[in-house]
């Protein structure tokens, strides 16, 4: 009896490549609107303004992503239903009888 060092677990968890983008999108925008700061060093105003509407936009983007990651880990109101071998875990079982 040999048994393997490896199992197939599955295809994973989907929300998971969108939430590391996510966070990388906050911490990209996060990081430009640090550096884009007009106390920090002057500029033209044009430069400041791209600069934080380019960052602002990273970080609206990263929450929305994280955001929805959330609502379907969690299973809010808008969240798919589950697939795959857990889907009916804790639902009763239907016996085809009216009751």
């Amino acid at each position: 009896m040999n048994p393997k060092s490896y199992e197939s677990h599955g295809a994973g968890d989907p929300t998971a490549v969108p939430a590391a983008l996510g966070l990388g999108l906050l911490a990209v925008g996060g990081w430009l609107l640090t550096t884009a700061r007009p106390w920090h060093k002057p500029g033209h105003p044009l430069t400041l303004g791209l600069g934080w509407t380019a960052s602002g936009a990273l970080l609206l983007c990263g929450l929305v992503l994280l955001a929805r990651c959330v609502r379907i880990a969690h299973g809010g109101p808008d969240a798919p239903a589950p697939s795959g071998p857990e889907a009916g875990a804790g639902a009763p079982a239907d016996t085809g009888t009216d009751g």
